[in-house]
């Protein structure tokens, strides 16, 4: 789930650069879930700061499902975190997600995660990560082309036997959009 910071080429669609994130407003987004809900967050400092997807279309349409309560799941290669030197999630961690123009708008808690291979994904995965036609095969027709893609960009090999960390989330902040 790295932020993607460098153009990036989709079939024939290539895209700009993403701005930064704003850091700064995350760190206040976090502040004031925090004081909101102090006995959440007994141990964790500031939580990392991501984007879903891999260009500016794609992350505002999924945080955009994230938003209206569609996508309650996500995933991701467990060699991309190895890569970017990041410890897997745990349940109960949280992370703050960011829409493409680097402007922090969810704190999402980790509450499920299990590795396993890309052709593991079960249907009710599939639709709860509330994307295409929220069926598995479109979800593994998706999911193939994305890791593909990501996976290249980084100068990875993907293969479908590597670890899928498959994830399931709740919104907990903003208060109006979280439950």
């Amino acid at each position: 789930m790295a932020a993607a910071t460098a153009a990036v080429r989709h079939n024939w669609l290539v895209t700009s650069p993403l701005p930064p994130i704003d850091y700064e407003a995350a760190s206040d987004l976090w502040a004031a879930y925090v004081a909101a809900n102090p006995k959440a967050v007994l141990f964790e400092e500031q939580p990392p700061v991501e984007q879903f997807g891999d260009r500016a279309e794609l992350i505002d349409e999924l945080l955009d499902r994230v938003v209206t309560g569609t996508k309650r799941a996500a995933a991701g290669l467990a060699a991309t975190f190895a890569q970017d030197g990041d410890p897997l999630p745990r349940i109960g961690s949280h992370w703050i997600a960011a829409d493409s123009s680097g402007k922090p708008r969810v704190v999402v808690r980790s509450v499920s995660l299990r590795l396993g291979r890309l052709d593991s994904v079960e249907a009710a995965f599939a639709h709860d990560e509330g994307e295409g036609e929220q069926s598995r095969e479109s979800w593994l027709a998706d999911h193939r082309d994305y890791f593909h893609r990501t996976c290249e960009r980084r100068g990875l090999l993907f293969t479908e036997d590597q670890d899928v960390l498959f994830e399931r989330f709740a919104v907990v902040w903003p208060p109006e959009l979280a439950g």
